[in-house]
């Protein structure tokens, strides 16, 4: 009972995270997504330190076969470059939107497994599924055949599509009872 108490609060907190990311692109997608790129950075900086500082701290023998110094320094490096050079990554958006539009292709697919699934086992709700599922697939196309004329167009239609996605998923969510997750 705790369990499937967990898998469905985490499933309705990513499709209220997907919500307000979603509304967050709308509304500011160049500097929702600067400021992203520039926490990540500090994030990995923190952490190419940390793991910098427990090398040194560790035995040299011991710290010899770990490669903590190497992965310290190559995160820190990263880090630095998320922090000062976040527009480089506005700037190859475009490559990005397209790992995005392969993830959703993706979920759309697996969805299609759970809804014909659902069809197949005769639960009530498999619809809603399907209805996700098609949505995903959908936004997916577009997103991978790119018919937007420039980048801020993009980051709405992104935005948009976050938000009915989350939407459909907390749908499905409440009339199914099923939890959306890769296996």
């Amino acid at each position: 009972m705790m369990k499937q108490l967990r898998e469905h609060m985490g499933s309705a907190l990513a499709c209220v995270c997907e919500l307000v990311v979603g509304i967050l692109l709308l509304i500011n997608p160049i500097g929702f997504t600067s400021g992203i790129i520039i926490a990540a950075g500090v994030l990995l900086l923190l952490f190419g330190i940390g793991t910098t500082v427990q090398y040194f701290r560790t035995d040299a023998a011991a710290a010899a076969g770990q490669r903590q110094l190497t992965l310290g320094l190559l995160t820190i490096a990263l880090g630095l470059f998320c922090a000062f050079r976040s527009q480089w990554f506005i700037s190859t958006f475009p490559l990005l939107t397209m790992v995005y539009g392969v993830v959703i292709l993706v979920m759309g697919i697996m969805k299609v497994q759970w809804a014909v699934d659902m069809l197949r086992m005769r639960m009530r709700g498999w619809q809603w599924t399907a209805l996700s599922a098609a949505a995903s697939l959908v936004f997916a196309l577009l997103v991978l055949c790119n018919p937007f004329a420039t980048t801020v167009v993009l980051w709405t239609f992104v935005g948009v599509s976050l938000i009915v996605e989350a939407a459909i998923d907390l749908l499905a969510r409440v009339f199914t009872g099923r939890t959306f997750r890769i296996r």
